[in-house]
Order: structure tokens, then sequence, then C-alpha cells
């Protein structure tokens, strides 16, 4: 019995039972000696098969059980690595964090942090409505000051409550040097705990990963 029909019966174990990945790796442990020594039972006498052959395969399915029972380990510590951080970050609830996503306007000035180029001599702010069309394009100070963006037309009527993207566009002279997306501040509503990585759900339901939070205040 080859190590692989061995390993074959294992996965088709996994995949039909709720059994502990240890559980279903003790048994098919067990199977695999008897399974051996069936097949030491009935060779041929006049042409045994060499030992070496038994070691090996004894060695294969003990670095197979040693592989499924490290991954089982690591996935355990993700998640608690995930839970750890989630409960460190409750306290950023109510507080506002600073990215690069969309803001949920909703009559209040939201507040951009431009990031230009520092060679940049012109710098402007293209707001996006939900469709993606272009609503606004704001000159800005070619400097890191925040700006608060008070949602107004160049008529001076409010615009529509709803999500707004910003995007910051460094010029020199004619040319473009950058054209990103620009961070804001939002209110955190919520923090979740995701395939272990920490999410912050913001006002309008936008998630950012708290890794690339750049900034927190309250």
């Amino acid at each position: 019995m080859e190590i692989a029909q061995v390993q074959s019966n294992t996965a088709f174990a996994s995949g039909q039972s709720t059994e502990t990945p240890e559980t279903v790796i003790s048994s098919d442990f067990e199977t695999f000696l008897k399974m051996l020594t069936v097949q030491m039972e009935n060779q041929d006498p006049l042409n045994p098969t060499d030992s070496a052959e038994y070691a090996m395969q004894l060695a294969t399915f003990s670095g197979v059980e040693q592989q499924v029972l490290t991954n089982d380990l690591l996935e355990s510590l993700m998640v608690q690595m995930g839970t750890t951080g989630m409960a460190q970050m409750a306290s950023w609830v109510g507080r506002e964090a600073r990215a690069a996503v969309p803001g949920q306007f909703d009559g209040d000035p939201i507040t951009i942090a431009p990031n230009p180029a520092a060679i940049a001599d012109k710098v402007e702010l293209v707001v996006t409505d939900e469709s993606g069309a272009e609503v606004q394009r704001l000159q800005l100070p070619t400097s890191a000051e925040p700006y608060e963006w008070q949602g107004v037309a160049e008529d001076g009527s409010p615009l529509p409550h709803g999500q707004y993207t910003f995007n910051l566009i460094s010029y020199s002279g004619e040319e473009i040097l950058i054209d990103e997306p620009a961070e804001i501040y939002a209110r955190v509503t919520e923090v979740r705990a995701e395939a272990g990585e920490t999410i912050l759900i913001l006002e309008g339901g936008a998630g950012v990963l708290a890794t690339q939070v750049t900034a927190l205040r309250e």
C-alpha cells in the first residue's frame, strides 16, 4: 500500500466528517499502520520488500501529519491575533480615522488631508459622486494643510447627501505629477475581524484596513 493511497483516504475522510484534524490524523495513522502490517504479512518471502521502503513510507506519512498539525496551529494563531487586534482597537469606535476612502456627506463638512507632491505648483481636488460622475473640481493650496470641503456647488446650493470620492492631482506646469485618492477623516462606527485582518467600518459603510489608517482624532 503506497502512501499516496493513504493520503487520498485521509482527504476523503476530512471532507465527509466534522472531526478535528488531530482525531482524523490519529485514525488515519492507525489505518496506515494496519495496512503496512498487512503489506508486510503478504509480501513474497522470496522477494521481500526492502525495509528502507517501509521506513520511507512511514517517514512520509509522519511528515504529512506534522504539516497538517502545523497548519492548524498557524490558523489558530492568526484567528487569535485578529481577535486581539480587534479588541485593542475597540476604543477607535466613535473617533475619526484618516484614510484614503470615500466620504459620507450629510450636510456637515468633510475634512480633506491633502498630501501634494513637494514640487507641485498647482493642486486640484476632484470630487465624484457614487455613480462616478465628476461634480466638482477645486484648486487647493500647494500645502498639506487640512481642507474643509463644504459640499456646496458653484451656485451656492448644497450638494445632495451621499457618498463622495476625492482625488488629489498635483501639477508641475501642465504635467500631472501625482493623481491619487485623497485622505479624509471619517468617523469609525464598527471594528471587525476578517481573515486575520482588523477592518474599520466608517460612516457611510466604507471599510478600511486598520493598517491603512494614517491618523486618528476625537
